[in-house]
C-alpha cells in the first residue's frame, strides 16, 4: 500500500480545492491518503464524496499549529479525531482567530512599502478557509514584488523580517491532550526541519509524550538525515510510531504526493487508536 499521511488544500495553505488534491492522490498511485489542513476540518466532506469516487482511502485530519514558552513554532498532526469536540474545537477556533487578527497588522505593516491591501490578500482566500502567511505570500507574488511563495518566504515573511506578528497557539503539549480527548492520533510533524526555524529539545518531546503523543513524522523532505537518526531513537526508546509523508500543498510547495510514505502496519495502528472519526474508504 502506498500511504501519504500529510497534504493540505485550500482550506488552508493549499492550492487546490480538496476533491482535487484527492484525484491527484489517485493519479500519483497512492491508496490513502490523509487531509490535514492547518487548523481546519471544513475539507473534510468535500474529500469524503471524492474518496469513494477516486478509491483512494481519506484519513481526515488536521494539522496544528503550536507554539512552545520559548516561542518555537511545534506543528502537530491530528488524525481521525471528532472535529466538534468541544475542548479541541474552541481551541482551534481561538487559533484561527488569531491568526486572522495577525495577518490584518502584517498586512498593515506591509503595506507601508509594498502595493498590498486587505482586499489583495483575502482574494486569495477560499470561503472558509484558514487564513496564514501563504495567502499574504499569494498577494505578493499577485502584485509583483517576489517571484513566488518561496521567495516571501525566505525573505518579507520571514520571521526576522519587521513584518512579522506573532500570533496565540497553544503548547505542544496542551494540543497532544486535546487531541486524544477528541479520539484522535497526535504526530509531531517534521520535528527536526531546522530550515524552517529553531527546533525543540528533548524536553518537549517528553512533555508530549508524557501527554500521550503516538507518533513521529520522520520521513520528510525538510528533516535532515541526522536529524531523521535523532528522531529514530527518540522513536524507538519511547516507543512511537513512524510515519512518512509528502506535506503536498499542490503548486504551493515542490513536495509530490508519495514521496515519502507511511507502511501498511503504522497506518493500522493510527487506525485503531482514532475513535473520533473513521477512515473513508
Amino acid at each position: 500500500m502506498r500511504i501519504d499521511l500529510h497534504a493540505h488544500s485550500n482550506v488552508s495553505d493549499g492550492t487546490q480545492v480538496p476533491a482535487d488534491v484527492m484525484e491527484s492522490a489517485a493519479a500519483a498511485g497512492l491508496d490513502v491518503i490523509a487531509l490535514t489542513d492547518h487548523d481546519s476540518t471544513a475539507g473534510w466532506a468535500e474529500a469524503a464524496v471524492a474518496a469513494r469516487k477516486t478509491g483512494v482511502a481519506l484519513v481526515p485530519g488536521m494539522e496544528i499549529s503550536c507554539r512552545t514558552a520559548e516561542g518555537i513554532s511545534v506543528h502537530l498532526l491530528s488524525y481521525l479525531h471528532d472535529p466538534a469536540h468541544p475542548g479541541l474545537l474552541e481551541e482551534i477556533t481561538k487559533s484561527k482567530d488569531a491568526r486572522h487578527t495577525r495577518a490584518q497588522r502584517m498586512v498593515t505593516l506591509l503595506s507601508e512599502d509594498y502595493p498590498l491591501t486587505w482586499d489583495d490578500v483575502i482574494h486569495h482566500v477560499a470561503p472558509g478557509a484558514t487564513l496564514g502567511r501563504p495567502h499574504i505570500a499569494d498577494a505578493l507574488v499577485a502584485a509583483g514584488v517576489v517571484e513566488d511563495r518561496a521567495e516571501a518566504f525566505g525573505s518579507i515573511l520571514t520571521a526576522r523580517s519587521r513584518y512579522w506578528v506573532q500570533h496565540y497557539a497553544p503548547e505542544p503539549a496542551l494540543a497532544v491532550e486535546l487531541v486524544r480527548a477528541a479520539g484522535g492520533v497526535p504526530v509531531f510533524a517534521h520535528p527536526v526541519a531546522s530550515a524552517r526555524g529553531r527546533i525543540v529539545g528533548e524536553e518537549t518531546y517528553r512533555e508530549m509524550i508524557d501527554a500521550g503523543l503516538a507518533g513521529l513524522e520522520i520521513y520528510h523532505r525538510d528533516n535532515p538525515e541526522e536529524g531523521r537518526r535523532f528522531l529514530r531513537r527518540i522513536a524507538e526508546r519511547y516507543g512511537l510510531l513512524v510515519t512518512g509523508s509528502s506535506d503536498y500543498h499542490g503548486a504551493g510547495k515542490p513536495n509530490l504526493l508519495g514521496e515519502n510514505l507511511t507502511s501498511a502496519e503504522v497506518f493500522a495502528r493510527i487506525e485503531e487508536q482514532g475513535t473520533g472519526s473513521s477512515v473513508v474508504r
